[in-house]
């Protein structure tokens, strides 16, 4: 008889905190510099050198714990784990074992139209080492020490996820939620969020755990989602075959499509944890939770349960809108420039200007069009100065000239709606006394028939006249 597997997924989610200097120096942690231009003696590790922590990522560490409703240490301390690795040139990485800042909180996900909540079993600060190139070196590997220090939260999950499709639901959310509070900027490529997968599987009905493997480093929903299938795969295919999965970590090969063994996993005492000496306890008192707690903004949930409410929205276009924080106030900003329904202005930004940043491979902070812009296009459609056909040229225009309004295109191209009804009338007359064949049709009965005279009108027309002005004249002269 098969067996049927369950999958159990854990995720640890390594999140660069958005500080303009390292957590324990003074050094910058700006992207893109000179390797080993931002470096110094304290992330070298130099004899004689005192770590100092930042204060910014304390506080941001507390910002994400108050945003999913999780347990605040009062008392956290630093430790050293230690390990080799030549990008890591202290021989051990300031982290958190015992006390970590932010204890048990939740996520809530949606899969499939049903929520799930997640746990996080806790989030720790630590520093990141520096980075290994292997690239444009033979038979050598370079070092590079500008990462090295820069803030980490490192955002442990329980092992809560049941799916590849879990775990990624997972990930976007959490995702959305650091951007939101502004704590990381969310650059996967850079590797600002990446993710590092436990996946084990086991008969279903069992109630223990199967021997889990990691899988290493991922920065891309997709990988994960790909990277996590393939081993479910493996180790299914390995044990219904007489084999052991064996607890390791494993490097996913994007090209291939395939994990692979990197090394055994280690146990926590194999790092040999022990507190800092040169970094006292991190106390945080009420009165900072209070302060912090004061800075939170508007979180994405209660965003969505809002723009429901207020915008009288249905949930997919909530859940578009709020997926960010820019997008979200981009929305709002072409609501109230407009004046317009927000049901308009939501199917302009998630449909013609989202459609035109995914073409372009643009973020809504780098959109050619403002929302200023997109309310003046809004508000000529809603007063009937051009009709939605012709705005979708107008708004072309607007995403190629830089500064235009809808009003200065509309003017310059002569695009302004025809609603005199005697022009209207006067071409409806022609086409109707042209298609005498397609008359018959439609008083026989055929009313398919009518699309046909609408859209031989709107070409004539060339696209100015007013719908509504022309469906409603055609209909009472092809009834006569």
């Amino acid at each position: 008889m098969s067996i049927s597997w369950e999958t159990v997924i854990g995720l640890e989610i390594h999140t660069q905190l958005a500080t303009q200097s390292k957590i324990f120096s003074g050094a910058s942690t700006a992207y893109g510099a000179e390797p080993n231009t931002q470096a110094c003696a304290v992330d070298l590790g130099l004899p004689g050198v005192l770590p100092v922590l930042n204060a910014d990522a304390v506080q941001k560490a507390v910002m994400f714990g108050l945003a999913i409703d999780a347990h605040i240490a009062p008392r956290s301390v630093f430790a050293r784990k230690n390990y080799f690795y030549p990008d890591l040139p202290k021989g051990y990485q300031i982290s958190q074992m015992d006390l970590p800042i932010v204890g048990k909180g939740h996520l809530d996900i949606e899969v499939d139209g049903e929520v799930k909540r997640v746990g996080i079993t806790r989030a720790h600060l630590e520093e990141d080492a520096g980075k290994s190139l292997h690239e444009n070196f033979h038979g050598l590997s370079g070092i590079d020490l500008n990462r090295a220090g820069t803030p980490l939260l490192e955002i442990v999950s329980e092992p809560d996820m049941r799916s590849a499709k879990e775990a990624v639901a997972y990930m976007r959310k959490l995702h959305e939620l650091v951007r939101y509070l502004g704590i990381c900027d969310g650059n996967m490529q850079e590797g600002s969020f990446r993710c590092d997968a436990n996946v084990s599987v086991r008969p279903k009905g069992q109630a223990e755990f199967g021997t889990r493997a990691e899988i290493k480093n991922i920065n891309s929903f997709k990988f994960v989602e790909k990277a996590i299938n393939h081993e479910i795969e493996r180790q299914i295919e390995l044990i219904e075959s007489g084999g052991k999965v064996v607890q390791e970590t494993r490097l996913y090969d994007a090209n291939k499509d395939e994990t692979r063994s990197m090394r055994s996993k280690e146990e926590a005492n194999d790092y040999r944890y022990f507190p800092d000496p040169d970094l006292l306890p991190v106390v945080i008192s009420d009165d900072f939770k209070a302060e912090v707690k004061a800075t939170l903004p508007e979180l994405p949930e209660a965003k969505k349960l809002r723009f429901k409410a207020d915008y009288q929205l249905d949930h997919e276009s909530a859940t578009i809108l709020t997926a960010s924080r820019p997008l979200a106030d981009y929305f709002e900003a072409v609501v109230a420039q407009s004046g317009c329904e927000a049901k308009l202005c939501a199917n302009w930004v998630t449909g013609e200007l989202s459609a035109a940043l995914n073409k372009a491979d643009l973020d809504i902070t780098d959109a050619p069009v403002s929302a200023g812009q997109l309310a003046g296009l809004l508000a000529r459609i809603s007063d009937d100065t051009i009709s939605g056909k012709i705005a979708k040229q107008v708004f072309e225009a607007l995403w190629q000239q830089s500064g235009a309004s809808a009003d200065d295109i509309i003017e310059a191209q002569g695009l302004k709606q025809i609603t005199d009804t005697g022009a209207i009338e006067a071409v409806i007359d022609q086409i109707i006394a042209a298609n005498g064949k397609q008359v018959e049709q439609y008083r026989g009965g055929n009313e398919k028939v009518f699309g046909f005279f609408v859209g031989q009108v709107m070409k004539a027309m060339q696209g100015k006249a007013n719908p509504a002005e022309v469906n409603k004249m055609l209909m009472a002269k092809l009834q006569k």
